[in-house]
This record gives C-alpha cells, structure tokens and sequence, in this order.
C-alpha cells in the first residue's frame, strides 16, 4: 500500500524556519513527481511547490525565495524548508506523490 506521511510541523514564530519530511513508502519514490500543497484555516487548499523526478523545481509565487524543496531517493524522502515563515504561511501542509498518493498532512502555526 502507498504511504506519505508527512512530519516536522509545528508551531513558530513570524521570521522563524521548518522543515517539513514527506516520507513515502511501497511506490517507485524516485520516478515520481513529488509535490507540497497547503491548507490555510478556512480556506481551500493551494499549491506550494513541486519537485520533479529529474530535481527541477518549481515553486509558487507566494514562498518563492523563502521556502526550498528537495528530495532523497534513496531515504524516499522529500523536504520542504520554510525561512522567515510569515502568518500567512500556516495551515496543514501536505504532500503527493505523482497524481494519486496524498498524504494526511502536518500542521503549521505561525504566531507570535
């Protein structure tokens, strides 16, 4: 069974970082496209950024510059790091894997 389980979130304050870990498990990790997404409160889920299967990536205009993501075939992992968090970057991050597998998320506060 294809697994994401996502960690890392947690609450931090405006100007502060996390990384965010997308554990995936039972899929080819490394051919697959690997994106974030997030969930702010009360609001619909957007984009984040993606990660190709080749490196590339992609990220959208809102945390282009603060936010970066990488992978680790070998671990079938994918990072999300998150520099000078704002408040608006909080919600539930969660990741996917190619255009099926969704994780369940992690939650991100960003609160002073």
């Amino acid at each position: 069974e294809v697994k994401l389980v996502e960690s890392g979130g947690g609450s931090v304050q405006p100007g502060g970082s996390l990384t965010l870990t997308c554990q995936g498990s039972e899929f080819p990790f490394r051919d697959f496209g690997m994106y974030w997404y997030r969930q702010p409160p009360g609001k619909e889920r957007v984009w984040v950024g993606t990660i190709f299967n080749t490196g590339g990536t992609a990220y959208s205009e809102a945390v282009k510059g603060r936010f970066t993501i990488s992978r680790d075939n070998a671990k079938q992992a994918m990072y999300l790091q998150m520099d000078n968090l704002k408040p608006e970057d909080a919600g539930v991050y969660t990741c996917r894997a190619g255009t099926d597998y969704w994780g369940q998320g992690t939650q991100v506060t960003v609160s002073s």
